[in-house]
């Protein structure tokens, strides 16, 4: 069954708005996803001028209730449209019957225009919360349906594939599929379930493994039989397979066994086999040097209580003089083991428990084990990292860095191997803003590589920027990432001594093909910790065409609402809010809106300014429509897209097919944005393209950045020796103004890495709506919690960041979301801020207030760092976009960060939420 006109799947509340205010009707309704509970719904209904929205809830048994007001009883209902059709009629307890249903318009298949092909033929229609699907289905369906069945199964084994669609095996399948899978149906309706067609199948499709197995078990044992020649001289399994012609998949599982087997035991009888050599021949192995004496005052052990699996109690004995952790069960007189600071390589702090901690160490040569123990409190938990790093600091001479660089590099390969050589891209050289000859050739701390059209296995692309960089740096970079969409790929990589320092690594991707469904457009990312900075970085590939600027606007909005980055405790929060630092790259394919010979012409003369004011993606941002707030390098360098393969002297703009000639005008299509939090520390050294990488219709593109990051604070007063003093954060007064059609009242959720759990405000105490479509919200002081970081000190609140979420009390979902720099806070007296609201890339109001962040007198010390922070100056004319080597403005003034080279229009806002902030009645 297709799914309900009325239901519009994930579209956010500011659209749901929109569409019923357009209807113009009481009683009008629609339903959409619900964005603050997985798997619920949320029930819009205009009564008056003004949306009421219910959350529609599915209890322990999949039936589903709307949350109404109070004295109602709760009625439940199997499926979505039963429960619609209760709800027309009155006295249910919604403020209106449900009368008019405001209906999903229809979208087209929306193809690539430039005939860049997707991979499959078709895709699988979403089934929506009416349709549905089970076996009892499948057992009972006439011949067509089975062999529609047949069909989206082998679309769904398309989508499945990335890399090799094409090759023998996937063949198999399809095959099976195509023309098998019916039989197998049919016999599984008759009872016979052995899937016997299925196992011809896989049988024939694994031939060659046990080619492959054979070869390699006879290597296996020959090794084992080197170090134990007591060793069966041929394993049972490789013996039936020599005796028969027709392997089948139970002698397959058998040889997967034995190779398991001698790959677990062969380690350990060679380390036997040294082991008594070493005894034998009486070697001594080389002792290591012990470090010198710690010149500073000795510090006491300190023990922590601690919990070990789920009810296991244990002590921690930190001796930072000796270095050394030592971890007793309790009841137990000397201690289960302990770790030397050598062996320490990890320490990560979970985010979704903030008392719980994992330690990672070196146990024996070649092998690191990781425990975790839960302290009594996100505070003492502190205290114990803190004494780690200073013990990693007084035995060690590497301190923590301050600041790192950071690579970004961004190619369409044009489904073309790469030439040998990448060494002018890697090293930022070309055209543009580039580095210097002198610095060039500075590694950088981490490289992000984002590819679109790449052609190129997973692991042989790894494998093949690792040995370029090899062969530039002479360093071997660990591979932090690798994240891959059909064609579209991201490869993070970073230096060997900073692999201890990241953590807390995940990785997305996101189809936004045809209908959304098919991979050769969307994104891949990847988000980690670097010590105690958030990174995220996306790499995209939009739709194509110069017609297709709101296709791509669109495809903007599903990668920010459909990505899964960062920490999960702030997925309700907008993806460009959860990241101290979001850098946003690819063939993004904004194309330039002017006559191919004008723009030819412009690029003759390199009059890049007067190309730039007609660049779709400038126009797009000037006008809100995407990346809101990111920032852009100068672009000094001409458009990347789309020359002649072979060449850089010539733009290949016409493109012959045969419904006729299609122009493609040169264009800045793949680009290099960014985004942090406010008062962080960013600088873009350089942005251009290479000149000499002619493979590909497009030029390979690069940005450099300075980035500022934090390390695990260490106090200048050692942790436990007293009382800790309390830091808090006060309010005064908080003024909201959303865009909105409701009159909910709401809260507000504080989050921190600083405060041991979320907080959350009373109600607002002031509410009005002056200004249609706008609805201006009030908390004063006694409706607004006072929060306690787990740390007093001035030089960590300095580091942090507030993010704040509005929520209405009855949909518990946002209204929107901000960030606000904890450092220009600090003080005896009551500061002001002002910021915008963001929810899933849209601009959907304003935040205002006061308030300090009080720091204990003996707390207040700070540290020479290799930047100054940069802090903002309320009252003062909005910053300028930076030149290249400049600090980046802080995004929590506010202004509106406009495109770099495009004038400066003048001073007005078309929001009228924002009068209310400048003065104006």
């Amino acid at each position: 069954m297709a799914a309900a006109s009325w239901y519009h799947r994930d579209i956010s509340r500011v659209v749901a708005e929109e569409l019923l205010a357009k209807a113009g009707r009481d009683g009008c309704f629609l339903v959409r996803d619900s964005e603050s509970v997985s798997g619920a719904y949320a029930l819009c209904l205009l009564f008056q001028r003004h949306v009421h929205t219910y959350r529609i809830l599915p209890n322990d048994e999949g039936l589903l209730s709307v949350q109404t007001i109070q004295g109602i009883q709760a009625k439940c209902f199997r499926t979505l449209p039963d429960l619609i059709s209760a709800y027309q009629q009155p006295n249910n307890g919604l403020v209106t019957p449900l009368l008019y249903p405001v209906h999903r318009a229809r979208q087209a298949a929306d193809e690539d225009s430039d005939g860049e092909d997707g991979r499959g033929s078709g895709h699988t229609g979403s089934t929506g919360p009416a349709g549905g699907s089970g076996p009892g289905m499948w057992l009972s369906a006439p011949i067509t349906a089975r062999t529609l069945i047949s069909q989206q199964l082998h679309q769904r084994l398309q989508e499945q594939v990335h890399s090799s669609p094409a090759s023998d095996f996937m063949g198999f399948m399809a095959e099976y599929l195509n023309h098998h899978l019916q039989l197998d149906l049919e016999a599984l309706r008759h009872g016979h379930p052995q899937l016997r067609h299925l196992s011809t199948a896989l049988v024939t499709a694994c031939r060659a493994l046990h080619s492959e197995i054979d070869f390699t078990l006879a290597g296996l044992e020959t090794l084992a039989r080197v170090f134990d020649p007591l060793a069966s001289p041929r394993s049972p399994a490789r013996e039936q397979g020599l005796l028969t012609s027709d392997p089948d998949l139970e002698l397959l599982l058998n040889k997967i066994s034995t190779v398991n087997h001698l790959l677990s035991s062969l380690e350990k009888k060679v380390l036997k086999s040294l082991q008594e050599t070493v005894s034998r021949h009486n070697l001594m192995l080389p002792s290591v040097a012990a470090a010198p004496p710690p010149a500073t005052k000795p510090l006491a052990v300190q023990s922590f209580e601690v919990k070990v699996g789920k009810s296991q109690r244990a002590a921690l004995t930190v001796d930072v003089e000796l270095g050394t952790v030592a971890i007793t069960k309790r009841g137990s007189g000397s201690p289960e083991e302990t770790i030397t600071q050598d062996k320490i390589l990890q320490l990560i702090k979970y985010q979704s428990m903030q008392s719980k901690v994992r330690l990672v160490y070196d146990r024996e040569p070649q092998r690191s084990l990781s425990r975790d123990f839960v302290f009594p409190s996100a505070r003492k938990r502190e205290a114990f990292c803190q004494l780690l790093q200073l013990m990693k600091i007084q035995h060690s001479n590497l301190d923590e860095p301050d600041l790192i660089s950071v690579y970004v590099g961004t190619w369409n390969m044009g489904s073309t191997p790469p030439p040998r050589s990448l060494a002018s891209w890697l090293t930022s050289r070309g055209l543009g803003h580039t580095q210097d000859e002198t610095t060039a050739c500075i590694p950088h701390d981490i490289y992000v590589i984002g590819t679109q059209e790449n052609s190129l296995g997973d692991r042989e692309w790894v494998e093949f920027l690792r040995a370029s960089l090899k062969t530039l740096m002479a360093i071997d970079y660990r591979v932090v990432a690798l994240q891959c969409l059909w064609s579209i790929k991201i490869v993070v990589l970073v230096k060997p001594e900073h692999e201890r320092r990241i953590s807390h690594v995940h990785t997305s991707s996101v189809k936004t093909g045809i209908a959304n469904t098919l991979g050769n457009k969307g994104a891949v990312g990847v988000s980690f910790l670097f010590n105690g900075t958030s990174f995220g970085f996306v790499n995209c590939h939009l739709a194509s065409g110069s017609e297709k600027t709101h296709r791509r606007n669109q495809n903007y909005s599903d990668i920010l609402r459909s990505l899964v980055l960062g920490d999960k405790q702030l997925s309700a929060f907008d993806l460009t809010l959860r990241f101290t630092h979001l850098f946003w790259f690819g063939d993004l394919n904004y194309r330039l809106d002017m006559d191919v010979q004008d723009i030819l012409a412009h690029v003759t003369k390199k009059e890049f300014e007067a190309l730039l004011t007609v660049d779709q993606l400038n126009l797009e941002r000037e006008k809100n429509k995407v990346f809101l707030r990111f920032s852009e390098g100068d672009i000094s360098f001409p458009p990347t897209y789309r020359y002649e393969r072979g060449s850089r002297d010539t733009y290949m703009w016409q493109k012959f097919k045969p419904t006729g000639v299609r122009i493609n005008v040169p264009s800045w299509c793949d680009r290099i944005l960014w985004k942090s939090h406010p008062e962080t520390h960013v600088v873009c050294n350089s942005y251009g393209c290479t000149d000499d990488i002619v493979t590909s219709d497009h030029s390979p593109v690069f940005a450099t950045f300075e980035v500022g990051v934090t390390s695990q604070f260490v106090p200048k007063k050692a942790p436990g020796s007293g009382p800790e003093p309390l830091a808090c954060i006060e309010w005064e007064s908080i003024e909201v103004i959303v865009k909105t059609a409701s009159r909910s009242k709401c809260y507000i959720e504080f989050h921190s890495y600083c405060l041991e759990e979320a907080q959350r405000s009373g109600e607002n105490t002031s509410q009005s709506c002056d200004i249609p479509g706008f609805l201006k919200l009030g908390w004063s002081a006694k409706n607004l919690p006072v929060l306690n970081p787990i740390l007093p000190d001035l030089e960590y609140l300095g580091d942090q960041h507030l993010l704040l979420s509005i929520k209405g009390v009855e949909s518990c979902e946002s209204y929107g979301e901000c960030c606000i720099a904890m450092r220009s806070m600090i003080g005896s007296m009551a500061q002001q801020f002002e910021t915008f609201l963001f929810h899933r890339g849209e601009e959907t109001g304003s935040m205002c207030g006061w308030m300090k962040v009080r720091v204990p007198k003996d707390r207040c010390s700070t540290r020479e760092r290799l930047y100054a922070p940069q802090v903002p100056q309320l009252g003062s004319a909005p910053p300028q976009a930076p030149a290249m080597g400049d600090a980046e403005p802080s995004p929590a003034m506010l202004c509106r960060s406009r495109p770099r080279s495009l004038p400066e229009p003048a001073a007005s806002y078309t929001n009228p939420a924002y009068f209310i902030f400048e003065g104006v009645p």
